[in-house]
């Protein structure tokens, strides 16, 4: 995955659980098709309801991975 390019990073990881999907929506409604985004998050209800909404809305869900006290979630804008 490294050597995917990251448009817009969303750094979340101060904001309490549904902040983190909260900013997350409201970053892929003002970027445009094609933006690859990384979310940043310590909540871990967010490793479930970001890639959850990611596929409900017809976005590409790219990959999660934990990092060292967070979360690091990757997905493309596709519509």
């Amino acid at each position: 995955m490294s050597e995917l390019k990251i448009d817009r990073t969303i750094d979340a990881r101060g904001s309490a659980c549904p902040g983190p999907l909260m900013e997350l929506i409201k970053g892929v409604k003002s970027a445009g098709v094609g933006t690859v985004i990384e979310l940043l998050s310590c909540e871990k209800g967010t490793t479930v309801d970001a890639p959850a909404w990611i596929k409900k809305v017809g976005q590409e869900f790219i990959d999660m991975e934990e990092k060292e006290g967070y979360w690091r979630i990757v997905m493309k804008k596709i519509k």
